[in-house]
């Protein structure tokens, strides 16, 4: 499971260092590609096939099942970390997420987030955590 948040940059060419506790997790090849809020997700092999897999399943007649494919599947890279235990994020993925310089990742489960700093901090000031466990108690999830 990926726990925690860590702050990192990324330099001009799109190279990103993953903390080692994460590169461990993830294994030798793993899965970079656009998530919500505009953010990154990380996915491990096995946890990115399954996600396919859902994907696949859904029908192609349905608008929006087009439209999460595209998103998803179309947007993800094949990563793998080279020497120094960096990924190479890709232009349009770096665009999609706004990486500059400053990035935060995030461990949220089965995943990984890597965020703008600058998006993560205005993402995290925006949260009314009684709000959300009123909704996550709503759907069944008390903590």
């Amino acid at each position: 499971m990926f726990i925690g948040e860590y702050n990192h940059t990324i330099d001009a060419k799109g190279r990103l260092i993953v903390p080692a506790k994460y590169r461990d997790n993830l294994g030798e090849h793993f899965y970079v590609m656009k998530g919500y809020d505009d953010c990154l997700f990380v996915y491990g092999e096995e946890d990115f096939k399954a996600l396919g897999d859902q994907i696949r399943a859904l029908p192609l007649s349905n608008k929006a099942s087009r439209a999460m494919s595209r998103f998803f599947l179309g947007s993800a890279q094949e990563s793998e970390f080279d020497k120094q235990g960096r990924i190479l994020v890709s232009a349009p993925l770096r665009e999609h997420a706004g990486l500059e310089k400053d990035v935060v990742l995030v461990g949220v489960g089965n995943h990984i987030e890597i965020w703008s700093k600058d998006r993560y901090d205005a993402a995290e000031d925006s949260i009314d955590v009684d709000e959300v466990a009123l909704k996550l108690e709503e759907m069944g999830l008390s903590l």
